[in-house]
């Protein structure tokens, strides 16, 4: 009898869990804001664009907010909070510095609150602003959905979870895993680093010292490994040297994965995609066509988008504060 109960339980646990999934997904809707503010995507898409004119890295930093958002307590704006004297938040954690123009997100909030106020979530704007920037830059357009509510908790220590530069490729199906996404959704999201530039500190390990066996790791291409060397010397003095990820960078294209093909994945995570069967052949794919690239990436945004959606959190009345 105890052992059917425990059954049960489980069975129990399980349905719930299946049941919140599928309802996080049928409270989201791509015309949520239709009758409350009918120009919210207007509004965020001209704040984008015009932070894009005056600031070409605008595009790969805020692709890069949504992930380093979702990735940690879901799609729920977490990233935005401001750290306070009691608590340190996640903008604040390590893999987090580098993250900029919040001031972009902070100014489409500000003519949201103006144009309907209480309306839109902050955790809705970062969402569709990834959307935008994507576009913008040649990618591919998707129907967002939309009624993410704003999460209060924010924790520095919470961005360990966050996938590592340095990860192979049974950590980063793992990492994927826990937020409900697959090998092929690892592989083409992995492909917004098409847009974005890298610190050498995010590789150096890669080009001295690599191993007992190889001073530089033996997967890279020789020339480009030598090229990258040179632009991040030991030590390195120059702590604005860097590389970009791909070399059309401002464009969303495929070249990333052509360039991993070609031994040239700056990121030791990105080069591995190619080294494993579990990857290879999707990053092959993606490399020959990409317009099939184009199609999973902006599936598996939506897939992204749906992880940890809050129902019943706030509407921040400001994105850098709780209300």
């Amino acid at each position: 009898m105890a052992v059917f109960a425990q059954k049960m339980h489980t069975f129990t646990t399980i349905f719930l869990l299946l049941f919140m999934a599928s309802l996080s997904t049928a409270l989201l809707d791509a015309h949520y804001y239709d009758k409350t503010c009918p120009q919210a995507e207007k509004i965020i898409l001209g704040t984008v664009y015009n932070a894009s004119m005056h600031d070409p890295k605008v595009p790969a930093r805020i692709l890069r907010m949504f992930f380093h958002d979702c990735f940690i307590r879901g799609c729920d704006a977490s990233v935005l909070l401001d750290s306070t004297p009691g608590n340190q938040a996640e903008k604040d954690g390590p893999p987090n510095i580098s993250v900029r123009s919040f001031y972009v997100i902070d100014d489409a909030k500000t003519k949201l609150e103006m144009a309907c106020p209480h309306t839109v979530s902050c955790a809705d704007i970062i969402t569709i602003a990834a959307r935008d920037v994507v576009t913008m830059s040649g990618g591919p357009r998707w129907n967002v959905l939309k009624g993410r509510k704003d999460g209060r908790i924010s924790k520095a220590a919470e961005t360990i979870n966050l996938p590592a530069p340095t990860f192979n490729v049974t950590q980063l199906i793992q990492s994927f895993a826990k937020r409900g996404l697959g090998a092929k959704d690892l592989v083409a999201l992995s492909g917004g680093h098409t847009l974005g530039f890298s610190h050498c500190s995010s590789f150096e390990a890669r080009l001295h010292n690599f191993s007992s066996a190889h001073d530089v790791d033996p997967s890279m291409n020789n020339e480009f490994s030598q090229k990258l060397r040179k632009k991040c010397p030991k030590p390195n003095k120059d702590h604005n040297a860097g590389e970009f990820l791909d070399s059309t960078s401002s464009t969303f294209d495929n070249d990333y994965y052509r360039r991993l093909m070609a031994g040239k994945g700056v990121f030791g995570s990105d080069q591995a995609l190619v080294g494993d069967y579990r990857t290879r052949w999707i990053v092959e794919a993606f490399a020959k066509d990409q317009s099939l690239f184009f199609k999973e990436f902006a599936a598996s945004m939506v897939k992204l988008g749906n992880v940890g959606v809050i129902e019943n959190g706030e509407v921040r009345l400001k994105c850098r504060v709780v209300n």
